[in-house]
């Protein structure tokens, strides 16, 4: 048996919020969960993925000091 006095108290059935919303129940630590991302709102499932960098890092350091990669 685990010693009781060293292990957090664990709420099988925690309620896991989404904006005031019920999302679904999970075993946890805490009585209650709150998240700001899930699954139906995640950029990478909902393809409003942004790609911020569309060059290299080398291209961008040679095109902003004005170098050629062909130079020595």
């Amino acid at each position: 048996m685990p010693k009781s006095e060293i292990h957090p108290n664990w709420f099988p059935e925690a309620p896991v919020f989404y904006d005031g919303k019920l999302i679904c129940y999970t075993g946890s630590t805490k009585p209650e969960l709150n998240v700001d991302v899930w699954l139906p709102n995640h950029p990478f499932y909902t393809d409003s993925q942004t790609i911020i960098d569309t060059e290299g890092r080398v291209e961008r350091f040679m095109k902003k000091y004005g170098l050629n990669s062909t130079e020595e």
